[in-house]
């Protein structure tokens, strides 16, 4: 069997009418017989590790340095943080990679490398997983690869989590968009799936998805001691929180976080730069679900942003840094201007990995301060304002680290949800700050059209969502339908 992603799609569907497009390879072929020409359980467990890689920082994993083809790095930081004003791509204005000002600047086209990268990012882990979900479950793969059930079981959980994980940012990005679920293995099957599903049927797929991988991973802190960079119990816990904080559902957002906690494996850590600190890594308490970069390995696996840090690129905008309360230690360990260091990216409180390109700095996803708020604005959108305050406060403590004269508590005793989640607002923007989670978060609090115009930015309703890459639309002659307000 073939397992064909959508770029294998575009490529049938367009036999007829687009033979310019049949001399490309498509990005995000994953062949059985590239992973496995007789499947073993270690060809198997395989297939499951190179499914986490789309979520790496390192180089030049799907081209060779295709910068416009937004496949030489994740471009996340630029549809996250440079889009939203915390960022500049660069400390030195230039004209290098023009199509990412053209993102920054809110001149959205459909063929930017940008939105094409974040695509193939991501449909690339979901056809890895769609193959490593189809092997652990069917009955003649199962029984060849002879795995020991316990084992099984929890590979099957972290592919579910992952294709979980990229689903839920394809519709965060994009809104609706075609959900495959199985490797495909004919242009029958291939034309059934090319076309947009709602993104409420995502959602639901997603969830599915997340609960299935949370009755199989073990009730551990790591799923596995000698490889703890491995998806777990609590990581798939916490994106079910987040995504019913992205549907508005507050009581389920208050009800998961609630069952994180009984696990009892998270908390937040005394220090603020510890989660970030490269030297304690799953020493620290603070972080539940991160990439493992790791130098020296074959295939690389070190982190390269590290690398694009010393080429001058990402820098924090004048916006952000205005944005930090006066005395907030949070902007010092966030970014040394002087020397042009973003210390929370390069992993220390110093520029000695700033350049390279095979660093060991990790990606974080997910970590238990962005927990606290999450459940902090659920409770205030509960109109539980006084309990969604008081977690405001638990965050400023810590950023305070003891130094009571800074960041003073915010008001409990407040009855006002608007003015309690401009806090909340505040407090998300300058303690999770170019972790690629800002323009996200003006989405969906309703906000982006008028923060960002106030910033110069020319934003308008469609850019609500991100255009879908052109190419799609093109390769599946138009069944994967444009965005609104991208048609040509």
């Amino acid at each position: 069997m073939k397992n064909l992603t959508l770029y294998t799609i575009g490529s049938l569907l367009c036999f007829a009418s687009c033979s310019k497009w049949l001399d490309k390879e498509p990005i995000g072929i994953l062949t059985q017989e590239q992973v496995q020409v007789d499947p073993t359980e270690g060809t198997v467990v395989t297939g499951i590790d190179n499914a986490y890689r789309p979520l790496s920082y390192t180089l030049n994993l799907f081209g060779e340095w295709d910068w416009t083809g937004g496949l030489v790095i994740r471009p996340d930081f630029l549809l996250e943080d440079i889009a939203a004003g915390d960022a500049t791509k660069k400390w030195t204005p230039d004209g290098d990679q023009a199509w990412m000002d053209d993102v920054a600047n809110y001149n959205f086209t459909a063929e930017n490398g940008a939105f094409a990268g974040i695509w193939k990012f991501n449909y690339e882990g979901i056809s890895r997983c769609n193959m490593a979900i189809f092997q652990l479950t069917d009955p003649e793969t199962v029984a060849k690869i002879n795995m020991a059930e316990a084992k099984r079981t929890q590979l099957l959980a972290e592919a579910s989590f992952l294709r979980a994980f990229f689903y839920f940012d394809l519709v965060k990005y994009f809104g609706d968009v075609p959900m495959v679920l199985q490797p495909l293995r004919d242009f029958n099957e291939a034309y059934e799936v090319a076309v947009k599903t709602p993104k409420a049927a995502v959602y639901e797929q997603i969830k599915a998805d997340l609960q299935e991988a949370i009755n199989g991973f073990p009730n551990a802190k790591y799923t596995n001691q000698s490889e703890r960079w491995r998806a777990s119990k609590g990581a798939a816990i916490a994106l079910l929180a987040k995504v019913a904080l992205f549907e508005g559902n507050w009581k389920e957002v208050v009800t998961q976080i609630n069952t994180l906690d009984q696990l009892g494996f998270y908390d937040l850590n005394t220090n603020y730069f510890d989660a970030f600190d490269d030297t304690k890594t799953y020493i620290e308490k603070e972080n539940i679900f991160i990439y493992d970069h790791e130098p020296g390995m074959q295939p690389i696996r070190g982190n390269g942003f590290t690398a694009l840090m010393g080429w001058g690129f990402m820098a924090p905008s004048t916006n952000f840094l205005a944005a930090f309360e006066s005395g907030d230690p949070r902007r010092t360990y966030t970014v040394n201007t002087n020397d042009q260091a973003i210390y929370k990216l390069l992993g220390a409180q110093n520029a000695n990995y700033k350049g390279n390109d095979n660093s060991p700095v990790n990606r974080i996803y997910i970590r238990y301060a962005d927990v606290v708020l999450w459940r902090a604005e659920a409770l205030i959108k509960d109109n539980q304002v006084s309990a969604g305050v008081a977690l405001i406060n638990k965050v400023r403590e810590r950023a305070r680290a003891g130094n009571n004269s800074v960041l003073p508590d915010r008001n409990t005793s407040i009855t006002d949800a608007n003015l309690a989640m401009q806090w909340l607002q505040h407090e998300r923007r300058v303690e999770l700050g170019l972790e690629s989670h800002r323009l996200s978060d003006l989405r969906r609090w309703n906000i982006a059209e008028t923060t960002l115009i106030a910033m110069g930015k020319p934003f308008l309703k469609r850019h609500m969502l991100y255009p879908i890459p052109q190419t799609e639309v093109d390769k599946t002659v138009g069944k994967i339908a444009q965005n609104d307000g991208y048609n040509n």
